[in-house]
């Protein structure tokens, strides 16, 4: 079985525990710590011990095992971490500062002991047992080591980073001791059911994780780069930023991890990774160790610019700011604050106090670069300090209390501990320090903590034992001297309404101390009018731009779906919005309806102007000759018909509609019904020549008459019960265009329309067959001719018509419609009247009975 080396010391207390040493005389049991304990840094005596374990060094040596000799007891080695440092001596100053006041723990003294976690595992798991079982070195008999529950602190400050603050509530929380961390963010440790002894002063990394994916969208950064941290912290934090990332529709194009006692080539590769990505923003969830040993390998190779979002553990960590390539960094802090005093009592040091520590002594003597004299065991420095050194003239992370931020959660978490203790010892008048309370006692007092320390901060948790998530956001500004500055350039603070959280500046400075916002997108913006489409096999914010399809638009950017335009809309030449669809009609102003209304008043004059002439030779004989009075009325309806054309311009109305076709109905049947009047008249005045014939008084005028009003008035019925059952109607048509509204008349009924024009149609054919049988009876005049040459017109005319009807589109529609209407009417009037006219008119010898009847040689005219 292979045991790591730095338990060595726990298994073999353990073993020791419970088996006593082989040979033993004695049938008892005997309990003896082989290992010494762990000697605190920085202690003092006290009615009440509080703990303290902080990451001062960064390793932790220890020697090989040979498992035949007690291991040596585990040192801490490695730089120093003077800020860590600063966190130790703030526990000591509060506890003074609490010892010296009278509203709180009156009559009681607070005593301290803290400890060096090396940043091990480890070495925080040893302490938590010592804080657990008592803080004697050894337990010399059985009862000892069963009576050794009793913990010798009431509550413990500590750890400073996530992964050994999980390793330490797993094991103090058996206990049910408090342990209340001033930087240990992991979100996993608000699980109550796991952790029921934990609690922090410093925010979830839960709500950081939130915004800082909030902050990336706000920026429209979609294609990312994200490192962290190998363990809790920083598997933890971006596990939660990553999905929240999703959430927000950001990509991430690579997320690498590593820790920084890795093998080098794994760093290597992590850093290889960034100089070969397209992305330009980077997260970086990661403690500040193992950041300064990644930025360590960055700088060795050109490097892209790069904006670096940061996370509270580094983006005000005084050790990674001397690096340039971060400049520009933005991320969120704990937010800045005073702790009156505390800088006096950091700097109240001389190098007689600083021989009474030993970790005071590595201190001064790392400062100054010289070994302190009288001091135990060997230096690593050669020179001796001669008395010149001034701690007042360092700067360092343990002089720097302009910004205290992690120094005063240290300071909140050690009153937090100290009015806990005071709710259980205290009552309104004093406190009493014999009495025996439980750490359990202890815990259930911090949940109920509600102060304000003095320097002004609130303190309180929620039931997963954290604080309200405030944050400040920082930026890496450049000073005056080029040295980088941690600059606040707004907030964050969870408890506030949804979308009022955050309070930015815009006196941001950028990657390379730009002005502009950086760019990092793997496709650029999709303009309106467009819309995404993924790229096979790459993540979502990877698309091309595609034009929206015919009828559809996008008014916003990086629409991913396309919108059609309500019916009566079309898309703009853009596509990016919808404008009403142009009405389309045969309108009045249209030059085709200005055409069309001056032959169809053409017609109408041309029709007066041959009733005119008939008129005025009424008593001729070419007027005489087929009925007059079925002449004028022929003119009459002719009239109507030029004139009914003109109801087909102009804007559809319901009236409209239904005047057109039922007027055009009507009068064109008018119009045949005198035709064929006319024809039938021709027939049976030539029948009436034979001899014996008498049938012209079976057709006389008043026949005729009847013959015309019947026709009419069967058209006038179908009229009628068209517009009864389904009239005409106004009628937008949106399915023969896209882009536009034909205005037009809907037939309503089809049946309706189409029995008003096949009963013309049949009248015109009876009208064409009669005139065709007569075309060649012996006259000069042979009226009947020129009725078949206009009837032939007719009925081409309307024959083709009908296709022309069915297949133009729009306004076209209705001017086919007119035009047939004007072309049927112009060859009735020529075909009819236009060479009686020219007789009358330019050839008067011609109009004489004898001519008519044909009894005048034609050569002779």
């Amino acid at each position: 079985m292979q045991i790591n080396s730095s338990l060595v010391p726990f298994v073999s207390v353990l073993w020791m525990t419970v088996f006593s040493p082989a040979g033993s005389k004695e049938n008892t049991v005997s309990c003896s710590l082989w290992a010494e304990p762990q000697i605190p840094i920085l202690s003092m005596d006290g009615d009440f011990i509080i703990g303290g374990i902080f990451s001062i060094h960064y390793y932790m040596r220890s020697e090989q095992t040979t498992y035949t000799t007690i291991p040596e007891l585990p040192q801490c080695a490695g730089s120093m971490e003077f800020r860590q440092l600063r966190f130790a001596r703030a526990l000591e100053f509060t506890i003074n500062e609490i010892n010296n006041t009278t509203d709180l723990l009156p009559g009681i003294t607070l005593g301290y002991q803290i400890y060096d976690s090396c940043s091990a595992v480890p070495m925080s798991i040893k302490v938590a047992f010592q804080f657990a079982n008592g803080l004697d070195p050894m337990f010399n008999d059985t009862d000892a080591c069963l009576n050794s529950a009793a913990a010798a602190v009431p509550a413990i400050v500590g750890e400073s980073s996530s992964t050994p603050s999980i390793a330490m509530a797993r094991t103090l929380g058996l206990f049910g001791i408090p342990q209340v961390s001033h930087s240990a963010t992991c979100a996993c440790l608000s699980d109550k059911r796991e952790f029921p002894a934990f609690f922090r002063t410093v925010p979830s990394d839960q709500h950081q994780a939130a915004a800082l994916a909030r902050m990336v969208k706000f920026y429209g950064w979609t294609w990312i780069g994200a490192v962290r941290s190998d363990t809790d912290y920083g598997n933890y934090g971006m596990a939660a930023f990553l999905q929240a990332a999703l959430e927000e529709g950001i990509c991430v194009e690579y997320s690498e991890a590593y820790f920084r006692t890795q093998p080098r080539s794994k760093l290597e590769k992590v850093a290889n990774v960034i100089r070969r990505s397209t992305a330009r923003v980077i997260v970086a969830f990661i403690t500040a160790a193992d950041m300064k040993f990644l930025l360590e390998e960055l700088v060795r190779k050109p490097l892209p610019p790069l904006q670096w979002i940061a996370s509270e553990a580094w983006i005000i960590h005084p050790d990674i700011v001397r690096f340039n390539i971060c400049a520009g960094a933005l991320g969120f802090g704990v937010p800045r604050s005073v702790i009156p005093g505390l800088r006096e009592f950091l700097l109240d040091l001389s190098p007689a106090q600083a021989l009474k520590s030993p970790i005071i002594t590595e201190f001064w003597e790392r400062s100054f670069s010289c070994s302190l004299k009288g001091r135990k065991g060997p230096s690593e420095y050669l020179r001796e300090c001669d008395g010149s050194e001034d701690i007042r003239a360092l700067q360092n992370p343990y002089t720097e209390t302009s910004q205290l931020r992690n120094t005063n959660l240290v300071y909140k978490a050690t009153y937090a501990i100290a009015h806990a203790i005071h709710g259980v010892i205290c009552n309104e008048r004093q406190c009493d320090k014999t009495t025996r309370f439980t750490q359990w006692q202890i815990l259930n007092q911090l949940k109920k903590v509600n102060f304000t320390t003095k320097n002004g901060y609130q303190v309180k948790f929620d039931s997963n034992g954290d604080p309200v998530a405030v944050y400040e956001l920082i930026n890496w500004q450049f000073k005056k001297d080029g040295a980088l500055d941690f600059v606040p350039v707004g907030y964050y603070d969870s408890s506030k309404p949804r979308g009022q959280e955050f309070s930015m500046s815009s006196a941001i400075s950028w990657v390379g101390g730009q002005t502009e916002v950086p760019v990092s997108v793997c496709s650029e913006s999709c303009l309106p009018g467009t819309r995404k489409a993924v790229q096979k096999g790459r993540p979502v914010c990877c698309y091309d731009c595609i034009p929206c399809a015919e009828g559809e638009i996008s008014n916003v950017t990086d629409s991913l779906d396309c919108v059609r335009c309500p019916p009566e809309l079309w898309p703009n030449t853009k596509q990016d919005s919808c404008l009403p669809k142009p009405v389309e009609f045969l309108s009045w102003n249209d030059s085709l309806s200005i055409i069309l209304t001056v032959f169809s008043v053409t017609g109408a004059f041309m029709s007066m102007c041959v009733g005119a002439v008939f008129y005025k030779n009424r008593t001729s004989p070419i007027v005489r000759a087929n009925n007059s009075e079925l002449s004028f009325l022929l003119l009459f309806s002719l009239t109507l018909c030029f004139l009914c054309s003109l109801t087909f311009i102009g804007r559809p109305s319901e009236w409209s509609c239904m005047l057109r076709h039922t007027a055009f109905g009507i009068i064109f049947v008018l119009c045949i019904s005198c035709v064929l009047g006319k024809t039938i008249v021709v027939l049976m005045a030539f029948r009436a020549t034979l001899p014996g014939s008498n049938v012209m008084k079976w057709f006389g005028p008043p026949q005729q008459r009847l013959s015309v009003l019947t026709f009419t008035l069967k058209q006038a019925i179908i009229c009628v019960i068209w517009l009864k059952v389904s009239p005409p109607f106004p009628f937008k048509n949106l399915k023969h265009y896209k882009d536009k509204i034909i205005l037009e008349c809907h037939l309503g009924s089809s049946i309706g329309f189409w029995a008003v024009l096949g009963y013309i149609g049949l009248l015109a054919l009876l009208c064409f067959i009669l005139a065709f049988l007569a075309r060649k009876l012996p006259d000069n005049f042979n009226e009947a001719k020129f009725i078949t040459f206009s009837m032939l017109i007719f009925c081409a005319v309307w024959l083709t018509f009908i296709p022309a009807y069915v297949s133009s589109p729009g306004k076209f529609t209705v001017a086919v419609e007119i035009f047939a209407i004007l072309a049927s009417s112009f060859g009735l009037i020529i075909c009819i009247f236009a060479p009686k006219c020219f007789i009358i008119v330019f050839r008067p010898m011609k109009n004489t009975k004898k001519h008519l009847m044909g009894k005048v040689p034609s050569k002779a005219l």
